[in-house]
């Protein structure tokens, strides 16, 4: 998946977010990670978002933190971020152009806690950047990978947890619609072309007869070994 996604994402909703109407029923992985993270957040120094998006989350974060670094590698996406910035008029918070596939512009050890939500899991092969005894946290939906580059890079305490409880409902097919093409690598689901495909996800998304998409993501945490 290109960046060309997150560009077509960022003009076409404003940011890599969906707006369609929906409710979310039960536990929800995504509001257990924030509450979380909000908990962390006042004793670290330096925090990095990996994959900050359009910086509605980072902003979001910024009452909690001391200082707080957003990069991601999607140029409309950084500018929407810079606006919100200049809006909230935060000074310890600052967003960065930076991409995991090369080397990261930041100084070794510089942050006590990097976390990743919806961002790129191989921000976890870049320990570099975090301190010695720094945490990593992160909420996915493939175990797999992020289980296999924790491991690999040598990070201890590793805890897993997995939601599967919360289900989204759309209250009908045009904002399921919306939801569906804005789930990253999915085509856009409004155009002609992909009116088979969509029938299909529609038919695969009937829960109790409503159209639902059900939650199953991983809040994942591990540490930085002190040698």
């Amino acid at each position: 998946m290109g960046m060309e996604w997150y560009d077509q994402i960022a003009l076409r909703n404003g940011g890599y977010k969906s707006n369609a109407i929906c409710t979310v029923e039960g536990i929800s992985a995504e509001d257990i990670f924030e509450q979380r993270l909000i908990q962390m957040l006042p004793a670290c120094e330096s925090v990095l978002d990996a994959g900050c998006g359009h910086g509605e989350f980072t902003l979001k974060m910024s009452p909690y933190a001391k200082r707080l670094t957003g990069f991601d590698n999607s140029a409309n996406l950084l500018a929407i971020a810079h606006g919100l910035w200049e809006e909230a008029g935060v000074s310890h918070v600052r967003f960065v152009y930076a991409t995991t596939k090369t080397e990261l512009p930041f100084q070794d050890g510089e942050f006590d806690l990097i976390y990743d939500r919806r961002g790129p899991t191989s921000i976890i092969d870049h320990p570099r950047v975090l301190c010695p005894g720094g945490i990593i946290f992160g909420i996915h939906n493939r175990v797999d990978a992020v289980q296999e580059r924790l491991t690999r890079n040598r990070y201890t305490d590793i805890e897993m947890e997995e939601y599967d409880e919360a289900v989204t409902y759309y209250p009908n097919r045009t904002e399921f619609t919306k939801a569906l093409s804005s789930i990253p690598g999915n085509p856009d689901y409004t155009l002609p072309e992909h009116q088979q495909e969509l029938e299909e996800r529609i038919s695969e998304h009937n829960i109790g007869g409503r159209l639902g998409i059900r939650e199953h993501k991983f809040i994942w945490k591990a540490r930085k070994p002190f040698v």
